[in-house]
């Protein structure tokens, strides 16, 4: 879908040359009817060929709803070897044990993997946006050539000899997966149902955890690198054009959530035209108008992309009966982040009481090329485990599977996450007034 969606584009910008062409021979003080008319020609052609890609667009995103169907489908022979091996206790994989035998366990078939994929990506993932790189051992290292400014050679006076010129300079990055798992508890009465219904379960739960898990990872290196506020367009176009620079001008993008969105929504040219930008098609992102610029905008769901909060200390002596108040703990360093919680029942003097207000919201709007900033090392094994016997959690969250009649599934999965390049974007954040 992705080569489809690049040929779109390009034929889009023919089909306006074309038109532009046309336009440009009608213009003429000696009209030339004919060239204009074989332009327009061409661009009709075009259009044609535009239709046919846009129609397979919209069948490939058929087919991929149709396998996400709820209706039940018949069963093959590996998912009903899966469902085979649940009931069965998800028995140790020999080979699955290659560098630590502690955690051997069911390494999930290549084509229910491809069903988790599938299910991962129905719903927003990052991974699509940055570079997953497959690898096949724990750990490893890559090696890039750095960034440098690069000066002009030496004039050289007849018969005197050459500078010497500095020599490329380069950098090593180096991954290490690491585990990430969880436990989803069922009850034994899935055991006897059917094969479809006992992959859908699976396939739902892994696919979206392992989602969930990689825009987690994404989201935290994203984060490493040190936040750039703003509160106006002029002061993100800056960062788009002057941070940035040329080398990502051609493949930046915005990513932002749903407030971001409807922010730069409201935003208008002198003329009063909106300066987000969508396609009639369908098939590209909104796109923001930045100077001469396109820039696409990528909308990621609040609940994958929050908006964050930021806190002051309150000047309210007196209870104010609209305002939420919060006290604040930790020492707001990285080993121990500000943590604020809501007052139930304030009262008394909220200045002495030393309570915080949300004094401003910020809102993500991380901005550059993503796929080079961000790489992602996938060691491409799912494990599984199962049993009714354990006992996991404490307190209220404790579960017996035996004393309960569950089973409890355990996933395994290895990954590494590394910033590529962090001049490859800007963590900037949009600062609105809060809503108090």
């Amino acid at each position: 879908m992705k080569d489809y969606v690049k040929k779109i584009t390009e034929l889009n910008m023919l089909i306006l040359a074309a038109s532009e062409k046309a336009k440009e021979y009608l213009s003429q003080e000696n009209k030339d009817i004919e060239k204009a008319t074989q332009e327009l020609d061409k661009a009709e052609s075009l259009e044609k060929e535009k239709n046919v890609y846009e129609k397979l667009i919209q069948r490939e995103k058929k087919e991929a709803a149709e396998k996400m169907n709820q209706i039940p489908q018949p069963v093959s022979t590996s998912e009903k070897a899966f469902a085979d091996a649940f009931r069965a206790g998800f028995p140790i994989h020999k080979n699955a044990n290659e560098s630590t035998p502690a955690d051997g366990g069911y390494t999930v078939p290549e084509d229910i993997r491809t069903k988790v994929e599938q299910y991962r990506d129905a719903k927003f993932s990052l991974r699509k946006l940055v570079d997953v790189e497959n690898v096949t051992t724990k750990s490893g290292r890559r090696t890039f050539q750095k960034r440098a400014q690069q000066s002009p050679f030496s004039k050289i006076g007849e018969g005197s000899k050459f500078g010497k010129r500095t020599t490329p300079q380069f950098e090593i990055m180096t991954y290490d997966v690491a585990k990430y798992g969880g436990y989803l508890p069922v009850t034994n009465e899935l055991l006897a149902d059917s094969d479809a219904n006992i992959n859908k379960i699976l396939v739902e739960w892994l696919g979206d955890t392992s989602r969930v898990t990689d825009n987690y990872l994404i989201l935290e290196a994203l984060n490493t690198k040190e936040i750039t506020t703003f509160t106006s367009l002029d002061e993100l176009k800056h960062e788009i054009i002057v941070t940035l620079g040329q080398a990502f001008a051609d493949t930046s993008s915005i990513i932002t959530n749903d407030d971001g969105l409807f922010w730069l929504d409201t935003l208008k040219d002198s003329e009063g035209r909106y300066l987000l930008k969508s396609d009639p098609t369908g098939v590209l992102p909104n796109r923001l108008a930045i100077g001469t610029k396109l820039i696409p905008l990528i909308v990621v769901p609040n609940m994958d992309l929050p908006t964050e909060n930021e806190y002051s200390a309150t000047e309210d002596t007196t209870v104010k009966v609209d305002t939420t108040y919060y006290t604040r703990s930790g020492s707001g360093t990285a080993e121990s982040p500000y943590k604020y919680t809501k007052v139930e029942n304030p009262a008394g003097n909220p200045k002495t009481s030393n309570y915080y207000v949300v004094s401003a919201l910020l809102v993500p709007m991380i901005t550059g090329d993503i796929k080079e900033a961000v790489k992602l090392f996938d060691r491409k094994t799912l494990q599984l485990k199962l049993s009714d016997i354990a006992a996991v959690g404490s307190g209220d969250d404790q579960l017996n599977a035996y004393e309960e009649d569950l089973t409890l599934i355990r996933a395994l999965e290895r990954l590494d996450v590394k910033i590529k390049d962090s001049q490859a974007y800007v963590n900037c954040r949009l600062k609105l007034d809060a809503y108090n």
